[in-house]
């Protein structure tokens, strides 16, 4: 099985990728400058303060809102083998799978193709599995696709020696919370615990813990619910459902925030 909290020699990470969709990009933990931050640039910071001279440590991001896989093998997983880091985290394939009629067996082929192909070119790569998404309004019925997907990509880990970050087991995301207010990408504490988990599967030492609880919130109204849902869905979901009829991506015209080896 694949080792999900595996000790490893920290100094062999001086550089790394992220290649993926907005979750990777860091959608939902915006910066001040009007780009975002997100966990991987947060894994980012922790992989560095590693090293004896955390100023040699380079990062690249080539991760792009509203990528399907395989434009994601298209676009990033060359660029990626090209810059041939220390460590690659992959995550893709989300955008897939919540694609009315995809099938998340014929995605997870396609998954373990570009798995094997970074492999063999990079030194570790990290594969991402999906949230359970329980509580997410918009994503619940799709529990079962992401589950089926969750369990090929834990296998496809199996079979090439890859570090999981299992986000199904992390609790602490359930928690609405950790959610951005469009209900689809995480907030900047959700980002910060993803992180945190990323650097405890590395073998790193973490400032928090990822799973800790959240204080309690006090109980909320049938109304005040309803009332955050319809408010949701005229900000959020209608606007969704128009790009998906007219056939665009909150990706078109938006390129890696980072598409080089780079200092932070």
């Amino acid at each position: 099985m694949a080792d999900d909290s595996r000790s490893r020699d920290i100094d062999a990470f001086g550089s790394y990728a992220a290649i993926g969709d907005s979750f990777t990009e860091g959608v939902g933990d915006p910066a001040p400058d009007g780009t975002f931050v997100g966990w991987a640039d947060r894994l980012a910071v922790l992989l560095a303060d590693q090293l004896p001279e955390p100023d040699a440590f380079r990062y690249a991001n080539l991760a792009v809102r509203g990528r399907l896989l395989d434009q994601i093998v298209a676009e990033q997983v060359p660029r990626a083998k090209e810059l041939a880091p220390d460590l690659v985290t992959f995550c893709a394939g989300g955008n897939d799978i919540i694609r009315p009629g995809s099938d998340p067996d014929d995605v997870a082929e396609r998954f373990e193709r570009a798995v094997a192909d970074l492999t063999s070119a990079v030194g570790t790569v990290m594969v991402t599995t999906g949230f359970d998404t329980r509580g997410v309004p918009v994503l619940k019925h799709l529990r079962g696709k992401i589950a089926t997907y969750t369990a090929h990509v834990r296998a496809v880990a199996d079979r090439y020696g890859c570090p999981v970050l299992d986000l199904w087991s992390l609790k602490s995301v359930q928690d609405r919370r950790a959610w951005d207010d469009d209900r689809l990408h995480l907030s900047p504490e959700g980002h910060t615990r993803v992180a945190l988990r990323a650097a405890q599967v590395l073998g790193l030492p973490v400032p928090a813990d990822p799973d800790q609880p959240w204080p309690p919130l006090p109980p909320r109204g049938a109304l005040e619910v309803t009332r955050d849902d319809i408010q949701w869905a005229r900000e959020y979901l209608v606007p969704w459902i128009g790009r998906r009829l007219r056939g665009e991506s909150s990706g078109d015209h938006v390129t890696a925030k980072r598409p080089d080896l780079l200092p932070l």
